[in-house]
Formats: structure tokens, sequence, C-alpha cells
């Protein structure tokens, strides 16, 4: 089944949420082909269905001087940051609907079937690197895709501490839902370029280890448009098969 990819450039993170569950909608009933929406927010922190205001470390002054919103969402996770020079995914596409009796219980996408999509996420992402020649991957139990200290050790930031560079960073994040008729929404955020300094107002993810971005691995940093061709072609290497 082609997977359809749009690109809507910058967008707020409300206006986007709206149009994942309209688009989801016309998903579910086969109205519209799966879609891809790429796109960059303004500043923006948003807690999934675990987030902890604890993690939150900025005050409201520090949030409005910054030009930081703050959403509660129905993704899966903790806090995370999102803002322009990252390229955030959004993938909306059917996968086969959780029993009902499941949904009842609630949903742990840690405990399902859907865990496999999300390792498909991390895979393509991790695809997408490997074709700039960075090496990536993954960390049992953890969500997202990480670099290895031996590699974001040597990069040019000043903002690792010491300790960190002896841990792994995480260079994209992932938090998704699947709602009741089967179809994905939120997705993946992947730092290109972005002010590092916003990861300072939160800890991400509830988690210590150090962030990392494409900026500070590779010199020139890869256009931005350049890395939605190549997560396009991944998406569709890796989804449409499993989709037909």
């Amino acid at each position: 089944m082609p997977l359809e990819i749009h690109d809507l450039g910058l967008i707020d993170y409300e206006s986007a949420w709206k149009l994942q569950d309209e688009y989801a909608a016309e998903i579910a009933e086969g109205t519209r082909p799966p879609t891809l929406l790429l796109l960059e927010h303004p500043h923006v922190y948003t807690f999934g269905r675990k987030g902890n205001a604890a993690n939150l470390l900025w005050s409201e002054e520090q949030l409005k001087q910054r030009g930081v919103s703050i959403h509660w969402v129905d993704r899966g996770g903790d806090v995370t940051y999102h803002g322009p020079g990252q390229l955030v995914g959004y993938p909306l596409l059917p996968l086969t609907p959780l029993p009902l009796s499941l949904w009842e219980r609630g949903w742990d996408e840690g405990k399902s079937d859907y865990i496999g999509y999300i390792r498909k996420l991390e895979g393509a992402l991790i695809g997408v690197l490997m074709k700039y020649g960075i090496a990536s991957g993954q960390i049992p139990g953890k969500t997202g895709v990480w670099i290895q200290p031996d590699v974001h050790s040597r990069c040019a930031s000043r903002r690792c501490k010491p300790e960190d560079r002896q841990k792994p960073a995480k260079i994209a994040a992932i938090g998704v839902k699947v709602d009741a008729r089967g179809v994905t929404r939120h997705g993946f955020a992947l730092n290109v370029n972005p002010d590092m300094e916003y990861w300072e107002g939160i800890i991400p993810c509830g988690l210590s280890e150090p962030v990392v971005s494409l900026a500070d691995l590779l010199d020139p940093v890869p256009a931005m448009e350049d890395i939605k061709a190549k997560v396009g072609g991944e998406f569709r290497a890796i989804f449409e098969s499993m989709l037909a």
C-alpha cells in the first residue's frame, strides 16, 4: 500500500495534533492512504501518558522568556522537547487493532505486540543516520535511537559534561499512540540542528542520558530537505511492504 508523505514545514503543535486526529479517522474509514507527516514545531515541551511534572525544570517565567508552550498529550512516554531545527515525523499507519479486552484494561506499549512497530520506527531512523555515515542503535529496555560514547564523545559540542562522554547519547526520541481502530499517531523527533539549550529545561523522558544532534556530529550539517527525503525513502522501504 503506497505511503503518502506531506511536508508541513513549521506548524504549531496543537494544529498538527488535530490534523493527526482528522487524518487518522479518514485512514480508519479507508478514505485516505497511510500517511507520514514531516514537520518542525515552534518551541514546545510535551508530556506523554507517563509524564511527570517534576521533570520540568524551568519556571513559568523562564518558559515565557524562551517562548515555550506545554502540552499534555495521549502518546506514550514522559516529557520531550520539540523545536525549530528538529525533524518531527508523525506516521499515521493502519495496524491490526488490539482486541477490545486489551483496550478496556489499558494499553501498555511495552507489553503489546505494537512494540514491534516502535522497533521499526527506530530501524528507519538508524537507516537514515547510516546514510550519513553515523553509527547508531537501540538500547534494550529503552525507546529511541542512540549514539555510542565512542562516536558522540568526539563531537565539537561543549555541552557534554565529562561523565556524559561515557554514556550513550539520544539523537532521536520516539513516543506513539495506537488508537482502538489500530491507527498510529505521534511518532519520532530527530535532532538535526536545534538549539540544544532547550533540553536544559527538562529531564528528557525522565532519563539522565545526554542528548546529541546531527550538528554535533557532522560539519556541514545536512540540509533539512535532504534529511526529509532520506526519511521518506526509509519509511517507504520499511512500511509499504508491511502495509501491503
